[in-house]
């Protein structure tokens, strides 16, 4: 008798859902169809969160963060596919869920990083494999710029969302998760930060260095988020800049490195998050 219900799975990789676009559009969009149908028809369900993605705006390389209201239609297989999750998820709504008193609501998250992801042609996961093998970080877009933030920052806010929308439908709705616009940096700039704070555990920085492709595929250039929206209704802004989430990596990767003791690491991490935002308040 689920009464919350958080939709996280996908498949989450733009260079991924070139090699494989069926596969893509099979998770992400019947993925989100086959979660909507057990919400449908499962009746104590009272509060839907579906996690997009902020690539799912019809992207204009333009200077200022996309809105809420933005046309979406993301360009590669991935960001198009999360575009229709959230087509997909509008017609639920409007056709079965809103009358059942379902609240629902979509959230558009920034590139989330941090600890523990291995994920294939990702910066910070490229930057972790270069550095604990003492090779140079390559770097495919040095140029790119894009809404860096810690994992727990959108974390906390899917919980928040899903516990606010249960006690009030009303607040449901499609919302964007991002840092502030200071932490919408540059590939350089994440892979530099990254390379001092792992000079700082490890005595050595890891070189960076340009990683030129011939026909690589599309990838947008400059992406930034306006996140007015959340923190009107919720109250919700980030906690930690950029600095803080590539430090708390660092500490990740070293215990992992040193065979430490993750779980608590992590719960350290969550810990300290938590009295940020409280101090915040």
């Amino acid at each position: 008798e689920p009464e919350i219900v958080i939709h996280m799975a996908a498949q989450p990789l733009v260079r991924a859902s070139y090699q494989d676009p069926a596969g893509t559009y099979e998770t992400n969009v019947m993925g989100t169809v086959n979660v909507l149908e057990a919400v449908r028809l499962v009746p104590s369900v009272r509060s839907f969160v579906n996690v997009t993605t902020d690539k799912v705006y019809r992207n204009r390389e333009w200077e200022w963060g996309y809105r809420e209201n933005e046309e979406l239609n993301g360009y590669d297989p991935y960001s198009n596919s999360k575009s229709c999750s959230e087509l997909v998820t509008d017609t639920y709504v409007r056709c079965f869920l809103q009358e059942k008193g379902i609240a629902v609501s979509t959230c558009r998250a920034g590139n989330v990083i941090g600890g523990g992801d291995f994920a294939a042609d990702r910066i910070i996961p490229d930057c972790v494999r270069a550095a604990s093998a003492g090779r140079p970080i390559e770097l495919r877009n040095p140029s790119s710029v894009r809404p860096y933030q810690h994992v727990l920052e959108p974390v906390i806010a899917y919980l928040m969302i899903a516990q606010e929308q249960y006690c009030r439908p009303e607040l449901a709705g499609s919302y964007n998760i991002g840092p502030a616009d200071s932490d919408c940096v540059t590939t350089r700039a994440l892979a530099e930060c990254f390379a001092a704070a792992w000079a700082e555990v490890t005595g050595r920085a890891p070189a960076l260095a340009m990683k030129v492709e011939s026909g690589a595929p599309h990838e947008a250039n400059l992406l930034r988020l306006d996140c007015a929206k959340v923190r009107r209704v919720f109250g919700w802004k980030p906690v930690w800049h950029m600095e803080d989430a590539v430090k708390c990596i660092v500490e990740w990767t070293d215990c992992h490195r040193r065979g430490g003791d993750i779980p608590a690491c992590m719960d350290d991490q969550i810990r300290s998050y938590l009295r940020g935002a409280e101090a915040m308040a």
